[in-house]
């Protein structure tokens, strides 16, 4: 008998030690392969991008993974208490593995195996497994990954304090909604930082490690309330609330309100589009969406509201005048009109607009029913609001209700303001356009419109769109002649003139109001945007010291030198000729455009700086009496600061007396030029303040004529008007600074030669050693009538150097000084050539 039991005693520690030994190597070989654990102290989670206006409101997130990096020192207790009541009460008093739940998880996950082993298996993960599963291991619910998941959990242990392991547990873990962490989740769950949130809100984020979509706010309503309030009574266990505050808490409900992610401001979406574009070509798609960036934008938020108004007010008033197309769908009404209804998307961004279906007509007056507001869940809302649609309302449509609409038509309206229940007709224009506002000194894009609704169309036409300037780019052209020997009161003679192409075919450049005027100055040339003087300025100057200055203002990357050119055949973008005007109202310093002031890392270190301005004694330690800092703008000087404020005279010309004079209701110095191209096929204005540059362009994204009379005066002018009658609001007006040397002298506008007293003169500025015609004499008149395009372009001069300039004054038979005959009743003073058809404006 005890031979047998010392027989079984001996086998059974032979196998006890086998099986210790097979252990053993079993752990060896796992231990063996483990992952390098030490990787978590380098760790850097994707961490999300925010893009913030110039005074740090929130524009824009952009994240793969929307996690909001937040350090152990800076969560509130609340909420660690929430999580570790959840996950791991005893996790700062176990070694990384909790022995008493391991031994609870074997026995069910035993019964379950008993049972018929489909079920999944119960795990026993402490908060140091979680973080070595996440971040090292697979989810695999086996046998092989748990051991390893052990493993990792004691070396993490022993090399991370308590602290440290819980921060990545923290940051790291998902909850759904796209947010990992539980700062992010804060946000997109009820949209508060960490330390806003209540008892209740704390504990359902706790609640959701366990499975997001199983406590789903919408889909798992009940679940997710129970499984919230079983934490709660953990966390009443655990010493972290009282009773009385857990009855609280469990009694409130729960509200989600989903946080979008992308852009957040409807008025600014193509603004923060640009920037996460630009971003993207700066650090890459990676940087982007993971690198945690901080970015400072320069919009200025009251003024992009501003733009976003007055640029739909504009197309709104021109699309009104192409009357009514039609209804934006048809529905069959059915017993529920709202669900019908609520299934067609209406434009986000445009929230003063609803959209509503057309429930009963009679003659000139519709009952509508308004699309129903989604809840927070995507779902149609039960409200079924109504409205009456009058006639006699939508004043911009003549005809009667009842030849327009039919019941079941959906369209857009907005609510008619002191009349409740009342609303207009609305229609999606077909017309766009964009506008550009810059800070002229520093180039700061301080407003910026793509488009009528992001939502419909994310092209940008302010960055995106190629169009022809037309006469907007005249002042280039004007530009480089003051600075190359011309003085506003030189010359040009305003007539026909004929330029033969290399294919032997005949341009004959026009002017807009089919007419010419005979001798110009160089001021009424482009006060009312002479063409043909402008066409011969160009030709006397040459196609290559245009094209140099054109480069360098940033307007075309590399002009084409043809004559055509010269009146904006081009094609560029209204920022880059915002931008353009930008460095004449800086005194003809080369501004570069931004939308990004500065970038910071992760880490709150500057990476990106837009101003590189050099501070003179700005890194003084104290003050001794020395003289304050000075900035210094190394920027390039694109032509003379003389002529920049000659150019911007000239300009201001075009709105007290020329073709923008819709300005002139600003009551402050504004100076800019309009453009019209060929068959009015895009409007232009692009004016400046000493405080602001404003472009305004528009135009079908695919060009076709808008309709005679659509020209830069009539359709952008007004736009730019309203935006800058509201940006500057109660600003001062203040005057463009004359250079020092600057010298003035009164002129006759129509023969530059220097009149006495202001009577019908002009008062014009003049560089030093220049100044009024000494006697009649005007540029243009030493080719043929004929000519062909100029030889190869030669090299532009240096600056500061003179162009070559024609002079000619305009012979009589007899020798003397003759005009052309006036005609008895031209207006304006035109002159008997023949007429032609306009060109641009």
């Amino acid at each position: 008998m005890f031979r047998v039991l010392g027989w079984l005693f001996g086998l059974g520690m032979f196998l006890a030690l086998a099986g210790v030994a097979g252990g053993a190597v079993y752990l060896s070989s796992v231990a063996a392969g483990l992952p390098d654990y030490t990787v978590l102290k380098d760790y850097q989670p994707p961490v999300t991008t925010r893009v913030h206006a110039a005074d740090g409101t929130l524009l824009a997130e952009y994240a793969r993974q929307r996690r909001l990096f937040q350090p152990i020192e800076t969560v509130p207790p609340l909420v660690v208490d929430a999580f570790l009541s959840a996950e791991d009460k005893d996790f700062y008093s176990h070694n990384g593995i909790a022995l008493d739940g391991v031994v609870r998880a074997a026995r069910d996950n035993i019964i379950e195996m008993m049972n018929d082993g489909n079920g999944p298996l119960v795990g026993a993960s402490t908060i140091t497994q979680q973080v070595a599963k996440n971040f090292l291991l697979s989810s695999d619910q086996t046998w092989d990954r748990k051991i390893r998941e052990a493993l990792l959990a004691l070396r993490i242990e022993s090399a991370f304090t308590k602290d440290q392991i819980l921060e990545l547990y923290l940051n790291e873990i998902f909850l759904g909604l796209n947010s990992y962490g539980v700062a992010a989740a804060a946000l997109n769950y009820f949209d508060k930082a960490l330390y806003e949130l209540t008892p209740a809100e704390a504990a359902y984020l706790a609640a959701l490690p366990k499975g997001p979509n199983n406590y789903h706010p919408y889909r798992q309503p009940e679940a997710a309330v129970s499984r919230r309030n079983w934490v709660l009574e953990r966390m009443q266990e655990n010493g972290v609330l009282t009773a009385e505050e857990t009855r609280a808490a469990k009694q409130e409900p729960l509200e989600v309100t989903p946080r979008g992610s992308g852009n957040q401001l409807y008025s600014a979406e193509y603004f923060a589009e640009e920037v996460r574009r630009e971003i993207g070509s700066l650090y890459g798609e990676d940087q982007l969406y993971g690198g945690g960036l901080s970015v400072r934008t320069s919009l200025d938020l009251e003024w992009q509201a501003y733009a976003r108004k007055a640029l739909m007010n504009g197309l709104i008033a021109f699309d009104h005048r192409q009357g009514f197309r039609g209804p934006v769908a048809s529905i069959e009404l059915g017993d529920d009109w709202g669900t019908a209804v609520s299934e067609i998307e209406p434009l986000d961004d445009v929230p003063e607009w609803q959209l509503a279906v057309v429930l009963e007509m009679q003659q000139n007056e519709a009952s509508i029913g308004l699309r129903p507001a989604a809840g927070p869940d995507g779902a149609t809302g039960s409200e079924r609001a109504t409205g009456r649609l009058p006639g006699p309302e939508i004043r911009w449509v003549s005809s009667p209700l009842s030849q327009l609409l039919e019941v079941g038509d959906v369209v857009y309206v907005s609510p008619v303001e002191g009349k409740d229940g009342v609303y207009t007709l609305e229609q999606i224009p077909e017309i766009e356009g964009s506008l550009v506002a810059m800070d002229p000194r520093t180039g700061r894009v301080l407003a910026m419109v793509g488009g009528f609704s992001f939502d419909e169309s994310e092209f940008n036409r302010a960055t995106q769109a190629l169009r022809q300037p037309g006469s907007a780019f005249k002042p280039i052209v004007y530009s480089a002649a003051l600075d190359n020997g011309y003085t506003p009161a030189s010359v040009v003679l305003d007539a026909p003139v004929e330029i033969r192409n290399n294919d032997g075919s005949i341009w004959r450049p026009e002017n807009y109001s089919q007419q010419f005027y005979g001798p110009q100055t160089l001021r009424r040339g482009i006060e009312n945007s002479r063409n043909v003087m402008t066409v011969r300025l160009a030709r006397d100057i040459g196609l290559p010291l245009i094209a140099h200055y054109a480069e360098k203002f940033g307007v075309y990357d590399e002009m084409n030198p043809v004559l055509a050119m010269a009146l904006g055949a081009g094609e560029t973008t209204n920022l880059r000729l915002t931008t353009a005007y930008a460095t004449i109202a800086n005194g003809g310093q080369k501004v570069n455009p931004t939308l990004i002031d500065r970038i910071q890392d992760r880490y709150g270190k500057t990476i990106y700086q837009h101003d590189q301005r050099r501070c003179d004694g700005c890194d003084a330690a104290a003050w001794e009496e020395q003289a304050e800092p000075r900035i210094v703008d190394t920027g390039e000087q694109v032509i003379d600061a003389m002529t920049a404020y000659q150019i911007t005279s000239m300009m201001e010309g075009v709105v007290q007396r020329g073709t923008g004079t819709g300005a002139r209701s600003l009551g402050r110095p504004v100076a800019g030029k309009t453009g019209t191209t060929n068959d009015y096929k895009d409007a232009w204005f692009v004016g400046f303040t000493p405080e602001l540059v404003v472009g305004i362009y528009l135009g079908y994204d695919v060009p076709r004529s808008m309709g005679r009379a659509s020209t830069g005066g009539e359709f952008a002018v007004p736009i730019f008007t309203e935006f800058v009658s509201q940006a500057l609001e109660g600003q001062p007006a203040t005057p463009f600074n004359v250079p020092q040397g600057m010298q003035t002298a009164w002129i006759d506008p129509a023969s530059g030669v220097q009149v006495s007293g202001s009577g019908g003169g002009i008062e014009e500025a003049f560089k030093p050693g220049t100044g009024p015609n000494p006697e009649r004499s005007m540029i243009g008149l030493n080719r043929q009538n004929y000519d062909t395009p100029p030889a190869a372009a030669s090299q532009p001069p240096s600056q500061g150097q003179v162009g070559t300039r024609v002079v000619r004054r305009l012979p009589s038979q007899s020798g003397g000084f003759q005009e052309p005959e006036r005609s008895s009743g031209g207006s304006g003073g035109s002159f008997n050539w023949p007429t032609a058809r306009s060109l641009t404006d």
